[in-house]
């Protein structure tokens, strides 16, 4: 988006629901964040001088950091991006940094589930940084000193983001029916303390909930409360952040080998209409991403799904998808393959591609040794660029035992390991 402030064209909208209603403008407005935003704290002093810097914001979801970002840009009258990580790529970061690189004034690219970049892709972010094309707003629930590259932390600022407490929730409860955003409807004391102390610190489900049970008119009380937020937990906007933040569950459940979990989380998906293409999609990258050659059929059982839900639609592709669940979750895993590709590539990005050596430029060069023309299909002959003999990017991990057996014998039989000498 070129500004995420300025007034709509027109044209029919869809009501936006209460949590993004009463989502904080100030700073003055941001319920919770003592610590983080308290008169004088680095943060609110930068805010208030409208001073921008680049920084993560880390803490668990419904916490504002969203929110923060958001204000942060409004402060400063820069423009904001906003992208998720995982699904925006290094051509989407590319598209920010360009048209912040013609915008006149600030451009602050706000960037949520960053720990979800892998390493080329955090260092595509890296000039733009250090030039100040943008100001990177990153957000994670994860620890960032895990995810995030050191590059990348090097030009950062961390700033931890804490969960709300029950009379911060309740607090923002009550703000909502002072604003007249019940309509009729009114709150009793004990349903507030309900939701404040079952949303779990996580102010966009304490107001669904709220705005399920407000819906109905009259008096909320414990009963009407304890039904909304139930109904609220399985509530699950496609096309907003609870999209983003429960394939992101899916994952990490099925990254750790949860069967259940991963189901959990895949049925919740399908039970708020998620587009059954974009879950097969995040199955397909899961198991080359996680999986890799601990189990090449991973790729070809998430593959499968993905055809069948193309093929056959819903509902009956979803037991495709819960095959496929069940079975990512429970092939060994391995990051071998990614690690690789990511070594590579940070060797191309940090020096420039080297020519390949002449005989392998073009077929039929004079001086290609024909591995089939040796026993064992195998040449000794070098195959890396001038200057890089040796260089190793693939290290098989202990779940790729067949693989690294195969790469060792090999290299034996082609010589490598004793030209490294």
């Amino acid at each position: 988006m070129e500004r995420l402030f300025e007034e709509d064209a027109g044209g029919p909208t869809r009501p936006e629901p209460l949590a993004a209603r009463m989502r904080p403008q100030t700073l003055e407005e941001v319920v919770g964040q003592r610590a983080l935003l308290a008169p004088g704290a680095p943060l609110r002093r930068a805010v208030e001088a409208g001073t921008l810097h680049s920084m993560i914001l880390h803490g668990p979801p419904g916490s504002g950091k969203t929110t923060l970002a958001r204000i942060i840009a409004r402060a400063s009258g820069a423009a904001y991006e906003e992208h998720s990580a995982i699904e925006a790529g290094r051509a989407e970061v590319r598209a920010v940094i360009e048209r912040a690189r013609v915008r006149e004034g600030a451009t602050v690219f706000f960037l949520d589930e960053i720990h979800r970049f892998n390493r080329p892709q955090q260092d595509a972010l890296l000039r733009a940084v250090e030039e100040g094309l943008v100001v990177l707003i990153g957000a994670t629930t994860e620890n960032p000193r895990h995810g995030i590259s050191s590059a990348l932390l090097s030009r950062v600022r961390l700033y931890p983001v804490e969960a709300l407490g029950s009379a911060e929730i309740a607090e923002l409860i009550e703000r909502a029916q002072a604003r007249g955003e019940l309509g009729e409807a009114l709150i009793d004391p004990e349903a507030v303390d309900l939701l404040a102390r079952r949303s779990g610190g996580d102010a966009r489900i304490a107001l669904g909930a709220l705005e399920l049970a407000a819906a109905a008119g009259g008096r909320i009380d414990v009963a009407a409360a304890d039904a909304a937020l139930d109904s609220a937990v399985v509530r699950y906007d496609a096309a907003g952040d609870r999209h983003y933040e429960t394939i992101s569950a899916w994952i990490k459940a099925t990254r750790g080998s949860d069967p259940d979990a991963s189901l959990y989380y895949l049925a919740t998906m399908l039970e708020g209409g998620e587009d059954a293409g974009f879950i097969a999609r995040r199955m397909v990258i899961l198991a080359s991403e996680d999986i890799g050659n601990a189990d090449p059929m991973a790729l070809s059982v998430a593959t499968a799904a993905a055809a069948a839900v193309e093929q056959v639609g819903l509902p009956e592709g979803t037991f495709a998808l819960a095959q496929a669940a069940i079975y990512l979750s429970l092939a060994p895993k391995s990051n071998a393959a990614g690690r690789a590709l990511g070594a590579a590539r940070a060797q191309v990005h940090e020096h420039g591609a080297q020519r390949p050596p002449a005989y392998l430029r073009e077929d039929g060069s004079p001086g290609y040794d024909y591995p089939h023309a040796h026993p064992g299909h195998l040449s000794a002959q070098e195959l890396m660029p001038p200057g890089l003999e040796g260089t190793r990017f693939y290290l098989p991990d202990a779940a790729e035992a067949k693989l690294a057996a195969a790469l060792a014998e090999v290299r034996s039989a082609r010589g490598v390991e004793e030209r490294r000498r």
